[in-house]
C-alpha cells in the first residue's frame, strides 16, 4: 500500500512537473502581438511587434558584438472561396542589430526597398526597434477592390548566424520562429 501511495505522488509530482514546463516554454515563445492594420494616404499600413524573442543567451551574444537579424514575412492576400487565394504582395523585412563596443552603442539597420539606420545608446530601445514592425506599407489601396475579403499574415523568425570554427551549434540555442499571425479584412472605402 505505502508503494503505491509512494508511487502515485511520484507521478503526480512529474504529471504537475511537465505541465508547469510546459506552460513556461509557451510563455517564453516568441510571438506576433500588438498588430494592427490600418489604411494611411491610400496605402494599408501594419504595425505588430514580436514578444519574448530575446533570451539571455542571445542578449550576451549581442553584447559580445554578434550581429544579429530578424526577418519579418508579411504577405497580403485575397481570399477566394472557390479557388486559391491571390497574392497581393509580399515583403521581406530585415532589421539588424550589431553592438560597438567602442563607442558603446547599438547600430540599427532595417531593410524593406529602402534602407533605414539608427543609432542606440541603451540596449532597451534598440530591442523594441529589433522587434517592432514600425508603420509598414503593405500595399497601395488601388490593388484592393471594394467590398472583397483579404487577409494579412504576419511572421517573424531570426537569421541563422554563423560562427568560425563550427561552433554554430551555440548559437543555434537561441534561433527563434514565431508562428504565423493572421488578420482578415474586408475592403470598404
Amino acid at each position: 500500500m505505502l508503494k503505491k501511495t509512494i508511487l502515485s505522488i511520484v507521478f503526480l509530482a512529474c504529471c504537475l512537473l511537465l505541465v508547469l514546463s510546459c506552460w513556461y516554454f509557451q510563455q517564453r515563445e516568441a510571438k506576433i502581438a500588438d498588430f494592427m492594420l490600418t489604411s494611411s494616404a491610400g496605402n494599408i499600413v501594419v504595425y505588430a511587434r514580436v514578444t519574448n524573442c530575446f533570451t539571455k543567451d542571445m542578449e550576451s551574444a549581442i553584447l559580445a558584438g554578434v550581429p544579429t537579424t530578424f526577418t519579418f514575412l508579411v504577405n497580403l492576400y485575397q481570399k477566394r472561396i472557390h479557388w486559391l487565394d491571390k497574392n497581393i504582395s509580399r515583403l521581406v523585412i530585415s532589421h539588424t542589430i550589431k553592438y560597438d563596443s567602442v563607442k558603446k552603442n547599438f547600430n540599427f539597420s532595417s531593410i524593406n526597398g529602402q534602407e533605414k539606420s539608427a543609432e542606440f545608446q541603451d540596449f532597451d530601445s534598440a530591442k523594441r526597434a529589433m522587434a517592432d514592425l514600425n508603420g509598414v506599407i503593405v500595399s497601395s489601396t488601388k490593388n484592393l477592390k471594394k467590398n472583397k475579403t483579404y487577409y494579412i499574415s504576419v511572421k517573424a523568425e531570426m537569421d541563422k548566424v554563423h560562427l568560425p570554427l563550427h561552433m554554430d551549434f551555440f548559437i543555434s540555442l537561441w534561433d527563434f520562429e514565431t508562428n504565423w499571425y493572421r488578420q482578415e479584412f474586408v475592403y470598404r472605402l
